[in-house]
């Protein structure tokens, strides 16, 4: 009935606690883009597909996966996401009869140790259960998005998502995500300053701070709005390199 698919590397600290959390699923695909943590190791001792490739971007990589499930129903999940009891009794009962070609899912989120409920992470209403022949994955590089053909309704239950674990993880997404961001921008022919990306910045921290309520999630909220803002800030003045390296180039 329902296949799960997961892309991976070196995801050791969270896949097996993941893997078990969807072990009553009828198929599990994991796509895994060169680990050397073990986490091949974990999913060899499931039962489980491990597909060994390239990492060609997120969305892509999705797609990938999905092209592997064999199912009517899939449910698409990171490596450090977990299916709740209840969510897992949700979705079951919902695919009994199901009315709509995809499920939103509210998904509950922690930064370095603690769930955040405001700062634009709460509620957070993601799109990971769908018809697999009725949907697919954008190709971007980041930032990647479930498209599904069809009516979509919500369900009630926990996704459980342990972002990040340490400020160190914070920093080295910060620092990969706003590059594949630029070049996810620049691609789209979008232009950028040392001016905007200072702007963009200040915006992003007083977005997440201040009219998301960040404030209300004590120091940790301003932790996050504080990365929001770096992350923000770095892809716009990487974008804006790229520019300029366009610019160099048509000069020389």
């Amino acid at each position: 009935m329902i296949s799960v698919i997961i892309i991976t590397k070196n995801e050791v600290h969270h896949l097996r606690e993941c893997l078990e959390s969807v072990s009553w699923a009828d198929e599990i695909i994991v796509l895994d883009s060169g680990s050397t943590d073990g986490s091949q190791e974990i999913c060899r001792n499931f039962n489980c597909q491990l597909i060994e490739t390239d990492w060609p971007g997120f969305g892509i990589q999705k797609n990938r996966a999905l092209s592997y499930a064999s199912n009517d129903w899939v449910l698409s999940i990171d490596a450090d996401e977990r299916v709740s009891d209840s969510l897992k009794k949700e979705i079951l009962s919902t695919l009994e009869n199901p009315l709509h070609m995809g499920y939103y899912m509210p998904r509950r989120s922690s930064y370095c140790g603690q769930f955040i409920e405001h700062s634009g992470w709460s509620p957070d209403f993601i799109l990971r259960l769908f018809k697999r022949q009725n949907s697919r994955f954008t190709d971007d590089l980041v930032h990647e998005k479930a498209i599904v053909d069809g009516s979509t309704g919500k369900l009630s239950e926990i996704l459980i998502h342990y972002s990040f674990r340490t400020l160190d993880q914070v920093l080295d997404k910060v620092n990969l995500y706003s590059t594949l961001g630029a070049q996810k921008l620049y691609k789209q022919g979008k232009r950028s300053s040392l001016s905007k990306a200072i702007f963009k910045g200040l915006w992003s921290f007083f977005r997440t701070y201040i009219l998301q309520l960040g404030i209300l999630d004590g120091s940790k909220g301003l932790m996050l709005a504080i990365s929001n803002a770096e992350g923000t800030y770095y892809k716009y003045a990487k974008l804006s390199l790229l520019n300029m390296s366009e610019n160099n180039a048509d000069n020389s």
